[in-house]
């Protein structure tokens, strides 16, 4: 029986999706979910903007004792929400059991890259 550690609320107020760039490792932003739990856990996520109404009820499953990256320029991870490029944006997931979860932006417009990642805020 595996132990879950983590919390079931976790906000990222810090979002703005970088241009991909022109150097062979693209730019994106992405969510690493970590669930240590034995039960699958669901990650509702709300996207919220300066001048509109937020995207709501994005889900993501995470399994059992696994890990699941979630980037914010993948129509298929977001559910068919794109994430506007050089938008500013917040993030707020809500999960059915505890997760650890992890923000990271690479940037490769301008040499040399940023890397930047944070553990955002949780409850």
């Amino acid at each position: 029986m595996a132990t879950a550690i983590g919390s079931r609320v976790w906000v990222f107020p810090d979002g703005e999706l970088p241009e991909p760039g022109p150097y062979p490792a693209k730019g994106h932003e992405s969510i690493i979910i970590l669930n240590t739990s034995d039960e699958p856990v669901d990650c509702r996520l709300t996207i919220f903007y300066t001048d509109r109404e937020p995207d709501a009820d994005i889900h993501v499953l995470v399994e059992p004792r696994r890990v699941r990256c979630v980037r914010t320029n993948n129509s298929q991870d977001m559910q068919g929400h794109p994430v506007p490029v050089g938008v500013q944006y917040a993030m707020k997931w809500e999960c059915s059991g505890p997760v650890v979860m992890q923000y990271g932006r690479l940037d490769t417009s301008d040499q040399p890259m940023h890397f930047y990642i944070n553990q955002g805020f949780c409850r």
